[in-house]
């Protein structure tokens, strides 16, 4: 097992240590890019836990390529493995909106982005997501989104993307099972109960169709339907 498959096993908590090397394994690889930035975001110490892992970002890239995505937002870029996989999929002449606030983080993702060459597809707007979002334009126009930030936010960043969202057009939110916690009763702190606040708004939500994947931390597919 390379240490780029195993390094972000405490993610897939949920999976062995063999049975998760053996999926990143069978699935499309990191390519040399992905490697060193896999490298380069674990030296940063333990908040590299917030990187996808590998299987995830295989996942985004199926997902964007096979919604045809022109236009995707991605809240939460950290070191910009996700938005590297997002940047992938999409169609000739898309565009990637990031929002993040940190940039020294995304100092990273932009060596990664140009060295993947697709830095010309993403536009990174430094700035509180919501702001960034709520000038977005009204309309929907969003092929692709991914909430990947802080917790006790998502449900205002849901319902900010999701009208603007086109119909058939797919919203994915991260770490959903926040380690198991999500049903663990003991645990009452602000961002388990943020996440399962937004778990339960998402379900509820007559507008989308919904699929809970238990892929890395956890996975939820929301496809606009009305």
């Amino acid at each position: 097992m390379g240490d780029h498959q195993g390094m972000d096993i405490p993610k897939s908590f949920h999976l062995p240590a063999d049975i998760h090397a053996y999926l990143v394994d069978h699935g499309t690889a990191p390519d040399a890019v992905q490697r060193a930035l896999i490298d380069e975001t674990r030296a940063l110490g333990d908040i590299s836990i917030m990187q996808i892992a590998p299987e995830q970002g295989a996942l985004l890239t199926l997902l964007v390529a096979l919604t045809g995505t022109r236009f995707a937002v991605e809240v939460g870029t950290f070191t910009g493995y996700s938005a590297l996989c997002i940047a992938r999929g999409l169609q000739p002449g898309g565009r990637l909106v990031c929002c993040d606030v940190n940039e020294e983080w995304t100092a990273v993702a932009r060596r990664a982005w140009e060295q993947a060459g697709v830095a010309d597809r993403v536009d990174l707007r430094l700035a509180p997501a919501i702001e960034t979002l709520r000038a977005l334009p009204p309309e929907a126009v969003v092929d692709f989104a991914f909430i990947d930030a802080d917790k006790p936010s998502y449900v205002d960043y849901y319902e900010e993307l999701l009208p603007r969202l086109r119909i058939g057009g797919l919203l994915v939110a991260d770490n959903v099972l926040w380690f198991g916690r999500v049903v663990d009763p003991a645990a009452t702190d602000p961002d388990t109960r943020a996440i399962r606040r937004f778990n339960d708004h998402v379900r509820d939500d007559p507008r989308t169709d919904v699929v809970m994947l238990p892929v890395g931390d956890g996975l939820t597919i929301a496809r606009r339907a009305s």
